[in-house]
């Protein structure tokens, strides 16, 4: 199950890099500031960084110093590595982990656009990083450790690659109660950042049980719903327009049937069910948008 799980978000995330989604959209615009990111911060990195997949903002907790080492888990185009790139300075380095070939060379093409010489990209899982033991002063990831099928796994990387007094900044999707069987039981729903999730405590507990110290999972408060300021956004997206809408509902899609790009494909039998499914659901009852941070001790 967990490599057709593996395999859904590999597939669904590279219709989300080549969809033309941006900065330029107003929509995804609307979605990055309301999870947190200031207009200045979304201006000083190419458009195409920005797709509106945040769940918040782990660059405003992650307190970067110049000539620091900082990774982040599943960078897509390259949103949060820009920006810890010119935290950290010329001396320090940005890394950003993706499994998805799309994702990854969406990343480099904005590298280049960015003038930035401190970042790079590699492709791997991130429960299996491609970085030494003790070599990272800071991890960051936004909203793509909910979309791992082993947690533990990628709880136990972070404490590998970080150095002693290193710490884990990120933002992240987790559970306030059980989700519904027919929401939770849903691939696309666990590729939509839901199904995924797992409950605030048993966070706390994985990362506690990693040999992290000072552990904090708390919610935002973020309203999940920001993401339905995007038509036919892929990933966490509301319904199609032919479809009935709900104010208090986020319905979550397959990301091949976004459909403002050349690669999109639009798959009629999983938007109506979805959207029925979701519809009865509002997601803000079940998950909540979360800061975790956390300490590896010296």
């Amino acid at each position: 199950m967990s490599e057709t799980i593996t395999e859904a978000v590999k597939s669904k995330y590279g219709s989300v890099a080549t969809s033309g989604l941006s900065t330029e959209h107003q929509g995804v615009k609307a979605v990055a500031e309301a999870f947190g990111y200031t207009p200045e911060e979304l201006a000083s990195i190419p458009a195409e960084a920005n797709m509106g997949l945040s769940c918040g903002n782990p660059i405003a907790t992650a307190n970067l110093r110049p000539g620091e080492t900082v990774v982040d888990l599943g960078s897509g185009g390259g949103l949060d590595v820009f920006l810890a790139a010119r935290k950290v300075g010329p001396t320090g380095r940005a890394i950003g982990i993706d499994m998805t070939p799309e994702m990854l060379d969406l990343a480099r093409r904005n590298a280049e656009k960015s003038g930035l010489t401190n970042v790079e990209f590699h492709k791997a899982t991130i429960d299996s990083l491609p970085l030494p033991d003790s070599s990272v002063d800071c991890v960051i990831s936004n909203c793509v450790i909910n979309l791992a099928p082993d947690k533990p796994a990628v709880f136990r990387e972070i404490a590998r690659v970080l150095k002693p007094g290193g710490r884990l900044a990120v933002s992240d999707i987790a559970l306030k109660r059980d989700l519904p069987p027919e929401l939770g039981n849903d691939l696309m729903a666990y590729v939509g950042c839901i199904a995924g999730a797992i409950p605030i405590e048993d966070y706390r507990r994985g990362l506690i049980e990693a040999g992290f110290a000072h552990v904090e999972v708390i919610d935002s408060g973020a309203d999940l719903n920001a993401y339905a300021k995007v038509e036919n956004q892929a990933a966490c997206c509301p319904p199609p327009a032919s479809a009935p809408s709900s104010s208090s509902s986020l319905a979550v899609i397959d990301a091949g049937c976004c459909s403002v790009g050349p690669a999109a494909v639009v798959d009629e039998a999983l938007h109506s069910r979805l959207a029925d499914l979701l519809r009865r659901y509002d997601v803000n009852d079940y998950a909540a948008s979360v800061k975790v941070f956390a300490v590896k001790p010296r």
